[in-house]
C-alpha cells in the first residue's frame, strides 16, 4: 500500500539507511529533533528530506515520497521507464520540486518527472552523478544569470560553500537558489537580481539551513 504519511517515509528510511529513529533523521538532515516532531505533526515530509536522502542513499524519489515503484530502480522496473540509454551516458532525474528565486509559492514535491541523458564523462567530472537532480527555476532574483523557467543540474554531494557559487539552499520548507557568502556567525544569501536585497541568517536561524547542492549547468528554452 502507497502513502504520504510520515510513519511510511520513515518505513521507508529505515529500509534503505541504517537510521533507526526519529533522532537519527534529525542527525542525518543537520535540523532539530523539534523539526522532525513537527514534519510527524503535520503529516507533512519537506522536498530537501526527500532529495537528500535519496541523493546519500541512491534511491529513488518518487519511491521514498509515496512508496509506488522500486527504491533502486533499474531501467527496466523504473515506473518513469526513460528511453533506452547506452553506457556512454548518465540518466539524471527531473523532480517536480521547484527552486524559489523571489516571492510566490512553488512546488516542493520530490517526485520525479522524467530522466534526462548526459554524457557519463561530463557529469563524472563536474561530480558524483547518483547525487545529482535537475529541478526549475521559478522567479526573477537570480536574472540575468539564472531566468524564470531556467533547468539547473545540481549536485548534492556539493555542500561546502565556495565564494562566488550558486547553490540550491533550504530554509526551514523554502529551497532557494542563492549565491552563498560565509561569514563567521552568518550565512548571507545574495540574488544577482539588485531589487532583491541579501538574506542574512544568524544564530537559531541557521538551524534551519541545509545547503542542498551546488549548482553545475543550467538549460534554457528560448521563445
Amino acid at each position: 500500500m502507497t502513502g504520504r504519511s510520515f510513519a511510511e517515509f520513515f518505513k521507508r528510511v529505515q529500509h534503505v539507511t541504517e537510521l533507526r529513529n526519529q533522532s537519527d533523521l534529525a542527525r542525518e538532515l543537520g535540523v532539530g529533533r523539534a523539526a522532525v516532531s513537527l514534519a510527524k505533526k503535520k503529516e507533512s515530509i519537506p522536498a530537501r528530506w526527500i532529495l537528500e536522502i535519496a541523493g546519500r542513499y541512491n534511491v529513488d524519489p518518487g519511491w521514498l515520497e509515496t512508496g509506488r515503484g522500486q527504491a533502486k530502480p533499474t531501467p527496466h522496473t523504473t515506473t518513469h521507464e526513460p528511453e533506452p540509454m547506452v553506457d556512454d551516458f548518465a540518466r539524471i532525474p527531473k523532480v517536480r520540486a521547484r527552486l524559489c528565486a523571489g516571492g510566490g509559492s512553488f512546488e516542493t514535491e520530490g517526485r520525479v518527472e522524467g530522466y534526462y541523458a548526459f554524457r557519463a564523462d561530463w557529469v563524472r567530472r563536474k561530480g558524483d552523478p547518483r547525487a545529482m537532480v535537475l529541478m526549475q527555476v521559478v522567479g526573477n532574483s537570480m536574472e540575468p544569470e539564472l531566468q524564470d523557467g531556467d533547468m539547473v543540474l545540481i549536485d548534492q554531494s556539493k555542500t561546502d560553500v565556495y565564494a562566488g557559487g550558486i547553490y540550491a539552499v533550504g530554509v526551514e520548507d523554502t529551497v532557494l537558489v542563492k549565491r552563498i557568502e560565509k561569514l563567521p556567525g552568518q550565512l548571507v544569501l545574495h540574488s544577482d537580481n539588485t531589487d532583491y536585497s541579501p538574506i542574512r541568517l544568524s544564530g537559531d536561524e541557521l538551524l534551519n539551513v541545509r545547503i542542498i547542492g551546488k549548482v553545475l549547468w543550467i538549460s534554457r528554452e528560448y521563445h
